[in-house]
């Protein structure tokens, strides 16, 4: 195998004093400086306890500790398996458990992760940023000591496991997903290819780091470009534009949550109508109206992918101008395979129109989830992975989705798909998000409900008239829920289990 297709070779700026990270307000690093970090670290690591094959928690929030770290563990030939900084020590102690994690790095403070390493007999190294002759490096530490011993980090070969995540099990328990060098570095390239990344490109990342999005979606894909990352330690709203402008970041991409939340402010904050080059919507369906909301008032086009873990995120997306943007799609297969399966038993695939489950197959997709062999067995058909999405192709490579196939409501024998009824919902100029999904019903087995939260004044029976208009009668929710907010994860997707839980559930 070669060691010359992993996250080694990741860095590839035009100059070495290109600007490689920036935290706003705290400092900003070049390539030559960053490279040099990674070493350093990979060499203190490798002096510590990890090498080739060591599975390592990452324990840190948004900043330029997460990426000197990530890329520190990668090049001694560790198994990268960031975690949610938010998690509590009980969540700790399954993921690091389940990923056969032996060394955790955590910030330098009391936090539930050292309780659940602790438990697990994990060893723990404290990563800081600290100065040093005028000069901000990360400091990695261990019971309050610096670590300065130094070893030789051994080059990871391609195949070689480069990263562990776990699906956000929506339907089971998380699986372990491991990806593999050659699988990220695909990945990273079918992005930067989609979107002409360069060195003049800067990316502000709102997404969290330990989640593919963010990570491989917008970090990664940029640093292999060469262009700049701006790395604040969460999405602020009220501080987007000013990092946009000061960094003259020409793109983000976000969860539709986040477009809409900047869309909600953009007049109040004085957001500029034409400052990006692109704008890109990843990890849940944008509706159309937001996707002609934020092309309208940003002035930039508005590309939607479709990503998921176990393909190391990118899998489509709309095509730069003068490429056509359908919204309500999401766009063409980038570098990977896509199609329709008509029947998962046979796995014969589907004519263009036909719905049936997306199913993938490309250098990208892992090979295979950690310890479950079950789960593999259902996964693939005929080499093809199946995602659980449904929907379909038309004759020009257009993909898209109707929905999670677990997810599809199914009204006294009548599939409805949510994503129809969630799009519909969101034309209602008084409906500012909305989410529909399945219910009990002693009749139909299951019937339609949603939640919604208003920007003004409405009632149900408005909302379901609206809806009328544009559904047949069957798709039309029985019940709307008001609320100030809905549920969401850490990266900002809202799954229906939850919703329906949240509000069915607790009426």
């Amino acid at each position: 195998m070669s060691e010359t297709n992993t996250l080694n070779s990741l860095l590839q700026p035009a100059s070495g004093a290109d600007v490689a990270v920036i935290a706003p307000g705290i400092g900003s690093w070049t390539y030559d400086e960053l490279d040099a970090e990674v070493d350093r670290l990979a060499d203190i690591l490798a002096a510590n306890g990890v090498g080739p094959g060591t599975p390592v928690s990452i324990v840190l929030i948004n900043g330029y500790e997460f990426v000197a770290t990530f890329l520190a563990v990668a090049r001694a030939g560790a198994i990268a398996a960031p975690l949610n900084p938010a998690y509590t020590t009980d969540e700790f102690n399954f993921f690091m458990d389940d990923a056969g994690a032996k060394v955790a790095i955590l910030p330098n403070e009391p936090h539930p992760a050292r309780e659940a390493a602790a438990d697990l007999g994990i060893k723990t190294i404290d990563a800081d940023l600290t100065s040093a002759n005028g000069h901000l490096r990360v400091t990695l530490s261990a019971t309050g000591v610096e670590l300065t011993s130094m070893s030789d980090a051994l080059s990871p070969d391609d195949a070689d496991i480069a990263l562990f995540l776990h699906t956000s099990g929506t339907t089971s328990r998380p699986k372990g997903v491991p990806l593999r060098h050659l699988n990220l570095m695909k990945s990273i390239d079918n992005i930067k290819n989609t979107y002409a990344l360069t060195p003049d490109d800067t990316s502000l990342i709102v997404m969290p780091l330990f989640h593919v999005h963010g990570l491989i979606g917008a970090c990664l894909s940029t640093l292999n470009s060469g262009g700049t990352v701006v790395v604040p330690p969460r999405f602020s709203a009220s501080a987007f534009w000013k990092q946009q402008s000061e960094s003259g970041s020409t793109w983000y991409s976000a969860v539709p949550t986040i477009h809409q939340i900047l869309l909600a402010r953009a007049d109040d904050d004085g957001a500029p109508h034409e400052s990006l080059r692109i704008i890109r919507s990843c990890s849940a369906a944008l509706a159309p109206t937001v996707f002609d909301a934020l092309e309208s008032r940003f002035g930039a086009p508005v590309l939607e992918a479709y990503g998921m873990t176990e393909a190391s995120h990118q899998m489509s997306s709309s095509p730069l101008p003068p490429g056509s943007r359908i919204p309500g799609t999401v766009g063409q297969a980038t570098g990977v395979e896509v199609a329709i399966m008509a029947d998962e038993n046979t796995g014969e695939l589907a004519e263009n129109g036909q719905r049936g489950e997306v199913v993938i197959k490309g250098e990208n997709v892992m090979w295979g989830y950690h310890n479950n062999e079950e789960a593999n067995a259902d996964a693939f058909v005929n080499g093809w992975f199946r995602t659980s999405d449904q929907g379909f192709l038309d004759n020009n490579g257009y993909l898209t989705l109707t929905g999670r196939l677990k997810e599809l409501i199914n009204r006294g024998g009548e599939k409805i798909s949510p994503l129809e009824v969630d799009a519909t919902l969101l034309e209602h100029p008084a409906v500012a998000e909305a989410v529909c999904f399945a219910a009990p019903d002693e009749m139909y087995g299951e019937c339609v409900q949603a939640a919604v939260v208003l920007r003004d004044d409405c009632e149900q029976q408005d909302i379901q008239d609206f809806c009328r208009e544009r559904l047949a009668n069957f798709k039309v929710p029985d019940v709307i829920y008001f609320a100030d907010e809905l549920p969401r994860t850490a990266t900002g997707k809202i799954q229906r289990r939850h919703v329906a839980t949240a509000f069915v559930e607790n009426k």
